[in-house]
C-alpha cells in the first residue's frame, strides 16, 4: 500500500461482495487494493450462512471443505400451524441432486469466518493488495478525474489514490454517506435476528422455513443443518410489529411451537444475531468516483434477507462493468458509472425490486389470517424449481 500508487480500485470492505470485486478485477489485469476494517473475517456471524451452488459457480468458486459445513438439497416450508410444503431435489431429479459422488447438492451451509477468508485469499492470489485493521474515513473526488481516499491503518492515517473507490462496507456503510447517498433504512425494514446453534436436533439436508406471524412477527423463522451434527434455530422480526424482543421470540418458537418435542432435548452451543435489512435496493447506488456493492447497496433480497448471493452476483456485475470502463479509457463521473446499476438491474435489481413490492403488499394486510396465508404462499412459491427468483 502506497500513498504515491494509483490503483484502478479500492475496495472498501472483504465480506463476499468486495473480495469477488477484487479477485475478478485483479484476475483481469487492474490494480486493486482491498481493506478492511477488521481483523477477523466474517465476524460478527449476522447470518445463516446458506447459498446455492449456482451461486458459487456462477461466480467462478469452487465449493471447498475449507468452508462447506453441510450441503443442501431442498427446503421445507411451514405455515403457522405446521402444515409444510416439502421441495426436495432429490426426490424431484434424483439423476442430479443426492450425496453421491456422482451427484450435486443444491447449496450449501458454509462456516462464515472460513468462506470470507477464503474469499480473501483468492483475492489476494489474483494479484490483489489486501489489508486488514483498516479504516476509510472519507473520500475526494479530484479535478483530474481521480480521487483521494483517506485512511487509518495501525493508527497510522494515509491518503490513497484511485480511479473508483467500491463501497462493500455492509449495512452499517459509511461510504456512501461520504458521496452524499441516502442510505438510511426504515426500523420497519431492519429485521432482528437471532440463532442458536444447538445439539440434539436432527436435520435432513433441508432449509427449514417456517413462516406466520406467531412465531416470527414480520419475518420468519428457521432451523438449517449445521454440520457435525449442529443445527442453526433461528428467527428475524421486525421490532415495530412485536412487543416481544428476538429473544423472548426465539425462546417461544422453540418451547410452544409445534416444533416443540423435536427441539427438548436441544443444548444451546453458541448464540449469533444482528441486524438484517428486509428493505428495497437503493435508488442511487453510485457517485463520482464511487460505487457500491453488496449490502452496502442492499443487494439483499427483500423477503428472505438473504444476501450472500446476491453480495457474489452483484460483485461480479461491478466487477465487469468496472473492469470494462478502465480498460476501454472511460471516465468516472456519476454519469459515466450509472451505466454499473444500469447493468445490475438488468440482471438482478428489477427482480429484487419486484419482489420486494410484492412483500410490502402482504404487509400491508390488517388481516393476520388472510397476511399468514399470503406470505405461507410467496415463500413455498420462492423457493419451487420453477420460480421467477430463482437468481436472486
Amino acid at each position: 500500500m502506497s500513498e504515491n500508487t494509483l490503483y484502478d480500485l479500492i475496495i472498501i470492505g472483504s465480506g463476499p461482495a468486495g473480495a469477488t470485486v477484487a479477485r475478478l478485477a485483479a484476475n483481469r489485469g487492474l490494480q486493486v487494493l482491498l481493506l478492511d476494517k477488521k481483523q477477523e473475517l466474517g465476524a460478527p456471524i449476522q447470518c445463516s450462512g446458506a447459498v446455492s451452488r449456482h451461486g458459487l459457480e456462477e461466480v467462478g468458486i469452487r465449493p471447498d471443505a475449507e468452508f462447506i459445513l453441510e450441503p443442501i438439497y431442498g427446503f421445507g416450508i411451514y405455515n403457522e400451524k405446521g402444515d409444510k410444503k416439502t421441495i426436495d431435489y432429490r426426490r424431484l431429479a434424483p439423476e442430479k441432486y443426492g450425496g453421491s459422488a456422482d451427484k450435486s447438492p443444491l447449496g450449501y451451509v458454509v462456516d462464515r469466518r472460513r468462506f470470507d477468508r477464503h474469499l480473501m485469499t483468492l483475492a489476494e492470489r489474483a494479484g490483489a493488495e489486501t489489508y486488514l485493521k483498516t479504516e476509510g474515513l472519507g473520500y475526494r473526488p479530484q479535478p483530474d478525474g481521480t480521487c483521494e481516499v483517506d485512511v487509518r491503518r495501525f493508527n497510522e492515517k494515509m491518503t490513497l489514490r484511485c480511479k473508483v473507490l467500491v463501497g462493500a462496507d455492509g449495512l452499517q456503510s459509511v461510504v456512501g454517506k461520504w458521496a452524499g447517498l441516502r442510505t438510511q433504512i426504515r426500523l420497519t425494514e431492519l429485521a432482528s435476528c437471532l440463532q442458536f446453534i444447538v445439539d440434539k436436533v436432527e436435520t435432513e439436508g433441508l432449509l427449514e422455513i417456517i413462516t406466520g406471524h406467531e412465531w416470527a412477527p414480520g419475518g420468519y423463522a428457521w432451523v438449517f443443518p449445521k454440520g457435525h451434527g449442529y443445527a442453526e434455530i433461528g428467527l428475524g422480526v421486525i421490532p415495530t410489529v412485536t412487543e416481544l424482543n428476538a429473544r423472548e421470540q426465539l425462546d417461544k418458537f422453540i418451547k410452544q411451537s409445534f416444533f416443540g418435542d423435536r427441539f427438548k432435548n436441544a443444548r444451546i452451543l453458541e448464540i449469533q444475531g444482528g441486524g438484517v435489512p428486509l428493505a428495497a435496493p437503493l435508488k442511487t447506488q453510485y457517485a463520482d468516483n464511487l460505487v457500491l456493492v453488496g449490502d452496502a447497496a442492499r443487494h439483499v433480497n427483500p423477503i428472505t434477507g438473504g444476501g450472500i448471493h446476491t453480495a457474489l452476483s452483484g460483485g461480479k456485475i461491478a466487477a465487469d462493468f468496472l473492469v470494462e470502463q478502465i480498460n476501454s479509457g472511460g471516465a468516472f463521473k456519476k454519469a459515466d458509472l450509472k451505466g454499473y446499476q444500469d447493468n445490475w438491474l438488468e440482471k438482478l435489481g428489477n427482480k429484487m425490486w419486484k419482489l420486494y413490492d410484492e412483500k410490502t403488499e402482504i404487509f400491508k394486510t390488517e388481516d393476520l389470517e388472510e397476511r399468514n396465508r399470503k406470505l405461507y404462499k410467496i415463500m413455498s412459491d420462492y423457493f419451487s424449481p420453477d420460480s421467477e427468483y430463482k437468481k436472486i
